[in-house]
Parts: C-alpha cells; structure tokens; sequence
C-alpha cells in the first residue's frame, strides 16, 4: 500500500559500515561470561551496539553500554559524510548504570534520515576515545502523505532456545532489518529472566540445538547483577546489533522479564528462588530494564517513572503502549462481580480513555502486552490474561476491558487497532458484538504475533465475552517446539499516506506472508 520500497535505500545501509559492520561480523563463544570478545585498547569500546528508542517527528532517544567509565558524545547529521555535524553531549557512563547510558536528542527534522554515531571518551582525558559506532533512523513524519510501516513481535530467547550459532543466531533480525521499518514494537518478554539456558538441547528428531550459555543464564535471575546479564545476553547476537542500529524500537514488558506470570505482591513457592518477594525481583528486574532499554519515561524521576505512553508517530499514527503487568491484581480464578485493579490499574485505565479520547491521528495502535479474548491459564484454577474461560457477562479483569470498550464507542474514536505477543503464535481475531455477550462496543481486530526467538506453542482458546472470532491462525499441535522446527513470527503494519488505509501482515520467518488484512481509516469498528 505505502510507496516506500520493501528493502532499504542504499544511502541508509551504507551507514551501517565500519565499526558497526566490525561487530556485527565478530564471532562470540560458545560459552561467555561477559562481552564480546573484543580486545580492549585502554580506550572506551562500545562493543554492544547502539539503540534509538521512542523516535518522534523532533525527538528520539541514543542508548550504549561502554566496557568502563566514559564520556557519551554523540553526533548527527543529514549525511553520512557527518559534515555539519550536531554533537550532543551524553552522560558520564559508571558502574552505577551497569556503564549504559542515553543521550536524548530533541529539534529533530520531522520525516528525514538522520545519520548518526556515539563516541566514548576518557573521562579523564576526552582525547582518549574509542572506536564511534555508526547508526541510523527516521523521524516521524510531518506529513500524512508520507506513510508509516512498522514492524512488531516479542519472546526472546524463551524456553530453553538461546542463541544458536550453527543456525546463524538470531537470523530473524536480519530478515526484519531488510524490511526496512520505521520502527519495531517490541510487545514484551524481552527476555525470560526464569529461563535457564542449556549448553545443548536434543530434539524429538534426535539433531541438537547448541545454545551460547553464560553465568547469568545457568540460574532464574534474582539479583540485579542477574537481571542485568539477562538483558545483555541477547545482545550477544550480531543480527540483533546489526538491527538496533538501523532499526528504532519502542519497548514494553510482560512477565518473563521478571518471572512467568507474576503479579505485584506475589510471594513465591519455587524452589529455584531464594528471594520469594516479587515485588522486589520486579524492582531489579525494572532497574536492569531502564539501564538497556531506550524508553525516555523510564529516565524521568522515580515518581514519574512509568511504562504506559504515546508515542506520537505524524498525523497518522498515535501508539497506545500499555503495562499490562505493574498494576494488575493478583491472577484469580476471574469471576469477580467488581473489580477496579484489573489488568490496567484504574489510574491507567483513566489515561487510555484520556489519551484515546484527545488523539488526532487517523489510525490509534493499542500495544497490549497479553490478548483480550484469548484463554492464557496460570495453574489449574487461575487465569493470566483478561479472559477467564466464561463466555457470559464480563466479571474479573474483563470489566475494564469492557468499560474502555464502550468508551471507544460512545465517544465516537475511530481507528483503534490492537497489537499483542505473548501467546507464542500468530492469529488474527475480529471482535463484534452481535456475537458477544456483552454487546455495548463497535467491532475491532486483534493481531497477535511471535514468538522471534523461543518455543512455540499450540492456540489458546477462545473466549467468547467479546465476541471473537479467530479468522486466521498458525500454529504448532504441540508444546514448546524449538526455532529449528517451526518458522519465528512478526508481524507488519503499512499505513499508506495517500489513501490512509491500514494494512496488516502476518508474517513467518522465511519471507512468507501468512495473512493479509486492509482496514480502512476514519471509522468508530470495522
């Protein structure tokens, strides 16, 4: 739909050449225990890449890690020549922050190419500098006509399935690179901080799958130090690398980022933790988190620190992203008459109504970190997710979904779409209310994807308290199958400026298009 060619243009891959194009092609061992092996100089070396997170039509936000205390110094440009360059000065990179840091950037040109590199100086001599690292992106646009892609999935590195050298990592990085997004939406689960990663796994067809290991995933993360190895294995990955530097992202959280299923003041009973308190797993985990990930609402004061946002992207794309895990209450069987915790929280749940209600751009993306009408159990009893399994009148966590769905209808906004991960498959789910028991909300779709680098599993079922109606789905007929058996899932969005129509692909791994579905803009339920 959109004119933008499918791969890159050859002025924003050439960029990505020296340094960044080094460490992309280094080698890691089979076993690490730290960084990459890159030889140290005496010099600052950002050997882990750089990110941009959040970008905006002015602003965007530069993430590195350095190997030992440093100045951060970054530069932009028009052109990858850097002559006129813009320098921004960064922060003072210590043990603190695990020697990560961000430099914001702000009087950015709305829709252009923005060229830049990160430079780690001394901090007792600014002479001494390492190595730039190079990378690139795209402001938001100012106009409609220019279009929007983007691409979005989660699970990383989940159920025992690390990076696997002898397949080549994480190739599908490189396969999203190649697309050429705006932006990726990474939907949560980042990471799976209770997930112990193996040397070498055998799998029902007797071939082995050889994982890179190291200290930080031999054991379920508890302390910060733990959290903060989780984060960084996955950037072990050269196509994971190659990828931050061309390709922004906008971040959010599920469980595995602190523990399967949790819930804020869950005590545990697992033998695998000697800490019981999740809260205070979640508090390092939230710590480890904000250090290697560009998310500037996580940089603000700690009492203004928050997941949720927009993410304003021109005028044909307001970003809805949720936490679907910080404020919810505890899982439960669901059947609760009233219930104002829920899944959002109502302080949360006040915002999205707010934030729905005052946008103007023509297509509204919820990123929801769990689905809306699909069954996720946790245990015998309980429920993970929104749906409980009861198609009648919503009760439990499904009451907020409810009220923000009759909010959406009365108040007349059009173009809201939602996004999720999580269930480690890929469906699409058209929700309307003569199918549903509650019937008071204008029809919407649901497009789930993943996993990009972890176990697949079979479909969860339905719920039928809003109405869905599972109109595509690829997945598994069992449990936990392993990224050399089954194709990774992404999905794509193409909003194209000319007609405003709203395209989603559901992709797999391999360059297949499992499904295709067109929206068109300026209406309250299609």
């Amino acid at each position: 739909m959109s004119n933008r060619p499918s791969v890159p243009a050859p002025g924003r891959r050439t960029v990505l050449r020296g340094s960044l194009l080094a460490s992309a092609a280094v080698t890691v061992p089979v076993a690490v225990t730290a960084a990459p092996a890159f030889a140290l100089s005496g010099r600052p070396s950002a050997s882990w890449g750089v990110q941009v997170g959040d970008v905006t039509a002015s602003s965007a936000l530069v993430w590195v890690r350095s190997d030992r205390p440093a100045r951060m110094v970054v530069e932009t440009s028009a052109t990858e020549s850097f002559r006129r360059a813009r320098t921004w000065h960064g922060p003072l990179i210590g043990a603190r922050t695990d020697f990560t840091g961000t430099t914001p950037l702000y009087g950015l040109p709305a829709g252009e190419q923005v060229h830049y590199r990160v430079t780690l100086a001394d901090p007792h001599d600014p002479r001494r500098t390492g190595k730039p690292v190079y990378g690139t992106f795209r402001t938001a646009p100012a106009r409609r006509r220019d279009g929007v892609r983007f691409l979005w999935s989660g699970d990383i590195a989940g159920q025992g399935w690390g990076i696997n050298p002898d397949i080549g990592g994480y190739r599908v990085y490189d396969e999203m690179r190649r697309l050429d997004p705006d932006f990726f939406l990474c939907s949560g689960d980042n990471i799976y901080a209770d997930g112990v990663l193996e040397p070498s796994v055998t799998l029902p067809d007797g071939r082995v799958w050889r994982n890179i290991t190291t200290v930080e995933k031999s054991k379920v993360a508890e302390t910060l130090d733990e959290y903060r190895g989780n984060f960084r294995y996955n950037l072990l990955d050269d196509n994971l690398r190659a990828f931050n530097a061309q390709v922004p992202s906008i971040i959010q959280w599920d469980d595995h980022e602190v523990r399967n299923n949790w819930y804020p003041g869950q005590i545990l009973d697992d033998v695998r933790y000697t800490e019981k308190n999740v809260d205070l797993l979640a508090a390092r985990s939230m710590r480890a988190f904000r250090e290697y990930f560009p998310v500037p609402t996580l940089q603000a004061s700690p009492a203004e620190r928050r997941m949720h946002r927009v993410v304003r992207h021109g005028p044909l794309l307001d970003l809805f992203v949720l936490d679907m895990r910080s404020f919810r209450n505890a899982n439960s069987p669901g059947r609760q008459p009233d219930d104002t915790s829920g899944i959002l929280g109502a302080e949360q749940l006040s915002w999205l109504k707010r934030e729905l209600s005052r946008s103007r751009a023509v297509w509204k993306v919820i990123a929801a970190d769990m689905p809306l009408g699909l069954v996720v159990p946790d245990g015998a009893t309980d429920f993970e997710a929104v749906a409980q399994g009861d198609p009648g009148a919503p009760l439990g966590r499904e009451l907020q979904i409810a009220e923000l769905l009759r909010h959406i209808k009365h108040r007349g906004i059009t173009g809201t779409v939602w996004l999720t991960a999580d269930v480690h498959y890929t469906s699409a789910q058209h929700y309307a209310p003569e199918r549903a028991a509650f019937k008071d909300f204008a029809p919407f779709w649901e497009f789930v994807s993943g996993p990009l680098a972890a176990g697949s599993f079979p479909a969860n079922a339905l719920d039928g308290t809003f109405g869905p109606d599972r109109v595509f789905v690829r997945a598994p007929d069992r449990e936990n199958v392993s990224p050399m058996e089954q194709p990774q899932f992404f999905g794509e969005v193409d909003i194209d400026g000319e007609s405003g129509e709203l395209t989603v692909r559901l992709r797999a791994q391999g360059g297949t298009v499992l499904f295709s579905k067109v929206l068109q803009p300026g209406r309250t339920g299609q």
